[in-house]
């Protein structure tokens, strides 16, 4: 089985891409029509930082993405990678929306705006600095929500990711993640911030989903030219009509 798999935020850093860029004229292409759609020099920003304004999702969103985009369009010219027959196509939130670029569902100027909308919105869901998210590493997934459930009262935290066994991602207003946090410290399990601006997919995103529920049902969508898993079903797409709604719904889910 072949799945080609796209990354979300936390794994932006100021210079990546760079060596494509350096090498590859028609990469160079895609980060100034990048810049122009998007109106602001993401291009610059990607290249030379600084790296917390890359780290604010408005930034983090389109960048991600735009680098992904960049990969793919090297594997196709380059090499023979393309020609494989792909089971499925997937990412982890904004990755989804590079999944769904790379499966021709949607154009690349459509992501990038639909990701700054997205970013935008997000953002302004929870102000700058006040919510974020927590990777919990090696622990069990009922025990984590055993521990939710025990310390609801005074701490209000939601587990919004569960990527794999043993990595488990928690969001909430930073206050409370860093007393949950000192619980996790306690008992002697591993966790560590991610480099995000906002606490995503949780109920205190239902701002940016009510923002974002227009923008994305005015898109027109492509059937997908390979089999792309959803985020929030864990299951392949099956019309377009789903996509919209999904990708709604995994703002907060």
């Amino acid at each position: 089985m072949i799945s080609l798999v796209f990354p979300g935020q936390g794994s932006q850093k100021v210079g990546m891409g760079s060596d494509f860029y350096n090498e590859f004229v028609y990469v160079k292409e895609m980060f100034s029509k990048a810049d122009e759609i998007l109106k602001f020099k993401i291009s610059d920003l990607i290249l030379n930082g600084p790296q917390d304004k890359l780290n604010q999702t408005i930034y983090t969103q389109p960048a991600i993405f735009l680098i992904g985009q960049v990969i793919c369009e090297i594997l196709k010219k380059e090499t023979n990678f393309f020609k494989k027959e792909f089971n499925f196509f997937a990412g982890h939130s904004l990755g989804e929306y590079t999944a769904l670029t790379s499966a021709n569902t949607i154009t690349f100027d459509q992501g990038l705006l639909l990701l700054k909308s997205r970013g935008e919105s997000m953002q302004s869901a929870v102000p700058l600095g006040v919510g974020g998210m927590l990777a919990v590493l090696g622990a069990d997934t009922e025990e984590i929500k055993k521990i939710i459930n025990e310390n609801i009262e005074e701490i209000k935290c939601f587990l919004a990711n569960d990527n794999s066994k043993g990595q488990l991602i928690l969001s909430g207003k930073n206050d409370e993640l860093e007393k949950f946090s000192l619980i996790l410290k306690e008992k002697n399990i591993k966790h560590i911030n991610l480099p995000v601006s906002a606490p995503f997919h949780c109920e205190l995103m239902r701002k940016a989903t009510l923002k974002m529920q227009n923008i994305i049902n005015e898109q027109k969508l492509n059937e997908p030219k390979f089999r792309v898993v959803s985020n929030v079903t864990a299951l392949e797409y099956k019309n377009t009509e789903e996509i919209k709604q999904l990708l709604i719904k995994q703002i907060e889910s």
